[in-house]
């Protein structure tokens, strides 16, 4: 899904991760993969963008619809969700189901959001109308309702479990919202000031407390352009290689994962699929890949 945001391109990620071998790397790890094919998207060109405070809202709400129901699915035959995009707005989905599978077990989850950017802008604050840049807030009950209230209830995760890691880009209004959201925020500078162990260890601690795990949802802008410069929207001084493979590790060390997002992977811009590539060693090493 390319829909919301403005740069084409971010819709043929999750093909560019399938050609840099994911199915078959994620095989000689000793995992059995099933890929379920792509999640049904309407076009750009099918349709206008409806409002501009939320373009394409109804057609991305629809989609996340879709997302929820094959996640919840995924969950109760037994596998770990993983979910390629497309912008991040795709999140919106996924992690209603994820809520929605550890819901009917009375279990809520946790969600770390490794980004560049805060993605809790709503149709009322956001400055381009992208909705790319509104999912969090609809985890978290801001709206827009269109996302919030996939499976008919909200917030998907209490924001005491929600925790940004990495986020070095936010709009002035983002701002105020996560201060109202009441969220734990680590940025660049946290992890400059404090290393990169220290700050996930305490991220997982956050988001696992009292709940049955926790979704992990991965922009690839989080990594610096030098590493990663095919993403949606790339922005400087972001985590290294290095950085990227040890948060992975962290989380695979601690076994508590539910479910694993990887989006904004941007073949059109990247050089020779390297994103790609990173994104599916950063895939094996959340999924239990080990130097030694």
């Amino acid at each position: 899904m390319d829909l919301g945001q403005s740069r084409r391109g971010v819709d043929m990620g999750p093909s560019a991760l399938r050609v840099a071998g994911l199915h078959l790397r994620l095989k000689e790890l000793g995992h059995h993969v099933e890929d379920i094919g792509n999640v049904s998207v309407r076009q750009a060109e099918e349709q206008p963008y409806g409002e501009k405070s939320a373009k394409y809202l109804n057609e991305i709400a629809e989609t996340c619809r879709g997302l929820a129901d094959a996640t919840e699915r995924s969950l109760a035959e037994g596998f770990v969700p993983l979910v390629l995009g497309g912008d991040h707005s795709v999140a919106a989905g996924t992690v209603a189901g994820v809520a929605e599978f550890y819901r009917r077990q009375n279990q809520k989850i946790g969600l770390i959001w490794i980004d560049a950017h805060a993605d809790i802008n709503t149709p009322e604050t956001s400055p381009s109308g992208n909705v790319h840049g509104m999912p969090l807030a609809a985890i978290l009950g801001l709206g827009p309702s269109e996302l919030a209230n996939i499976c008919n209830f909200s917030p998907k995760v209490q924001r005491e479990n929600c925790v940004l890691v990495g986020v070095r880009d936010i709009d002035a209004n983002e701002k105020e919202n996560i201060r109202k959201a009441g969220i734990e925020a680590f940025t660049m500078r946290d992890i400059d000031e404090r290393g990169m162990r220290t700050i996930m260890e305490e991220a997982l601690r956050i988001a696992g407390r009292g709940t049955a795990g926790y979704h992990v949802s991965l922009d690839m802008d989080w990594i610096d352009p030098e590493d990663a410069p095919g993403v949606g929207t790339p922005v400087r001084g972001g985590a290294s290689y290095r950085e990227a493979h040890l948060a992975m590790e962290i989380i695979a060390d601690h076994g508590r994962m539910t479910s694993f997002e990887i989006v904004e992977v941007n073949p059109v811009i990247d050089e020779h699929n390297r994103t790609a590539d990173l994104a599916v060693e950063l895939s094996l090493s959340a999924l239990g890949k080990k130097i030694l």
